[in-house]
This record gives C-alpha cells, structure tokens and sequence, in this order.
C-alpha cells in the first residue's frame, strides 16, 4: 500500500482516491455501492463538487455515521461572497457534515485573494477560523492562475490536470508544489478517457511521492482495477514506458481533454465530447459513438455560429471551432467507410 502526503495539510492516505464526478450519473444506490466498497477496500479520500448535482448527496447518503473515517474534499464555483456562504452551507448538508477537510475555489479564472473585492479569500478564512472547513484549497487548468496560488502561500492544495501526456511545464507545477509543501491532487489521470491503459497511468504517476491521482468512477469495473493496484501497484516497466510513448506521440499537442469549460456552445453543440470525437472512436469502443443520437450531436456542428465563445473559454487555448470541423469531417468519413 502507497501512501500519500497532501504537503502542510498533514492529511496521508492511500495512493488512489475517489473522483465522484461519474457517480451523478448512476442510481443512488449503485453509486452508496461503490462508494462503500472503495472504503472498504482502503480508499479514504472523496472528492466531489457544488456543481456534480447529486454528487455530494450520494457521499452523505454513502458515509452517514462515519465521517470521521474518511476526508472529504469539494469545490465551489461562486464569485461572491455570498454565495460561498450558500455554496458551503448546501455542500454540509447534502454531505451530512458539520466540516469539509478541503474546500476548493472550482476553476476560478484568477487566483482569490484577500483584498481583491471579490471577499471570497475572507469568507474561507472565516469558514476555516468557525471550523466550517479544515484546508484551503484551488483546482484549476490555467497555469498562470496555478503558479499564482502557489506562489501566493494562501493555498494547502491544488487541483490540476496531471496524466503522462504532461508536459513539463506540468511537471514543473507539481515540483513547485513539493517545494511549497503544498499538496498536489491529479484530475483527469486519464485524460478524460483517452488514456485507456490505467495501469501505465499509475505507473507514471508513482514517480511522483507527492501527487495524489482521484481516479473518476462510474462502474464496479473500473472500481474493481483502481482498487486492485492498491496491495499490486504497477512499477514502471519496459513495456508500460512503450505505451506512454506510443500515446504521446499520438495525442500530444492540440487536443481537447474535455474539460467542458467551453460550455455551453449557443446552438447546443456538445463541444467537450465533439471536439475529440475521432481520438474517442480510435481509442474506445466506437459502437456507443456511432449511434443515431451520437450521430445527430455531431450533425449540430454543421450549425457552428463561428462566434468565438467556446475559444475564449478554453483555458488550454485551443482553436475549438477548428477542432469541431475536423472531428466531424473525420466522423463523416469514418460513417462513410473511408477511414478508421
């Protein structure tokens, strides 16, 4: 069994955390299921959100009676004071808490601070000071705003995107963080479903002794190998470091991961599936992405404003109309017979 340090918080548990993102999708009795047999089976830490609907509601419902048996990280996505204080209040009751072990700012597009007219920074600490949360902490896909949070001292953690398609300016967030003893949490360990060979993407981030990977899950399944790589963690090895490289030459560059901050598109184009769409089908069971409904979501492409919205919400700048146009002339061919 690894372990993990979350830097000054104090807080070390097991190398493979719960990402409950998936589980708003699923019944609240399979997802109570999964979510005791992850504790069961040695998973300690669960991560949700204000903005995953239903997400922290099957947390409560799972852990009702033993919160002090696992740590509990959310997010918030206000802009205001005053919403905070809603966000928080709505997250302790739904979770069956009196405390959150970290309270995150959700994907700001700066870095909260005290004196910036925002009382965002304040109202945390006055949270933290009344007990409210335990650990202040940000999540976030611009490297700017990451390296602000680190630098600025006022944060315990941070959330970023961190998988073996990482560059090194990644890498070098995740150093920075070891430096500031601040912990680093891993969203998107497997790229939003690109990266299909979870045992090369723990063996990549093992190297790392203070990253800690929340792993999103929806099905037994994919519950059942997370949990095994706990007492068998994979090492890295000859053949996991050939697929790592086989995939960073096919995906690095100008992807979507899918973040879906992009959203919403106008005319109701689904941009964060879309915009991949032919790296899905490659890479993934094709027949889900190729049915009558799959088909008419990317037939709305075709009704593209060209209006810039999503490409001037992409914290990862990328030209997503262009994106859009290529995955559906590529989906159009592979329909057709000529590719794939």
């Amino acid at each position: 069994m690894v372990k993990v340090t979350l830097g000054k918080t104090g807080i070390t548990v097991e190398k493979n955390a719960f990402g409950a993102l998936p589980i708003q999708r699923i019944s609240t009795q399979e997802a109570v299921k999964l979510l005791r047999k992850a504790y069961d089976s040695g998973v300690t830490f669960f991560d949700t959100a204000r903005w995953y609907t239903d997400s922290e509601e099957k947390l409560g419902e799972a852990f009702d009676g033993m919160r002090e048996k696992i740590y509990i990280a959310t997010k918030t996505g206000s802009k205001t004071a005053e919403d905070f204080w809603k966000d928080l209040n709505t997250s302790l009751h739904n979770l069956r808490t009196d405390y959150i072990d970290i309270y995150q700012f959700h994907n700001p597009a700066f870095c909260p601070k005290p004196g910036d007219g925002t009382g965002l920074y304040e109202a945390a600490l006055e949270a933290k000071e009344k007990g409210m949360i335990r650990h202040i902490g940000i999540t976030n896909h611009r490297l700017s705003v990451a390296h602000e949070a680190i630098e600025s001292g006022l944060y315990e953690t941070l959330q970023f995107p961190f998988c073996y398609l990482a560059t090194d300016k990644d890498i070098e967030l995740v150093e920075k963080c070891k430096e500031a003893n601040m912990g680093f949490i891993a969203m998107k360990a497997l790229s939003g479903g690109l990266i299909t060979n979870s045992a090369a993407a723990y063996a990549f981030l093992a190297q790392y002794d203070n990253v800690l990977p929340i792993w999103g899950v929806q099905r037994e399944s994919e519950l059942d190998e997370f949990l095994s790589y706990i007492d068998n963690p994979p090492a890295m090895t000859d053949e996991l470091a050939a697929v790592i490289k086989h995939d960073r030459k096919e995906l690095l560059g100008d992807f979507c991961r899918g973040c879906g901050y992009c959203m919403p598109c106008p005319v109701g184009i689904e941009i964060n599936n879309c915009a991949r769409m032919s790296l899905l089908i490659r890479r993934s069971p094709s027949a889900a992405q190729l049915t009558p409904a799959a088909q008419e979501k990317m037939k709305l492409i075709e009704k593209c404003l060209h209006c810039g919205s999503c490409k001037s919400k992409c914290p990862y700048g990328l030209d997503t109309p262009t994106l859009l146009e290529k995955n559906y002339k590529d989906y159009c061919e592979i329909l057709a017979g000529k590719a794939y």
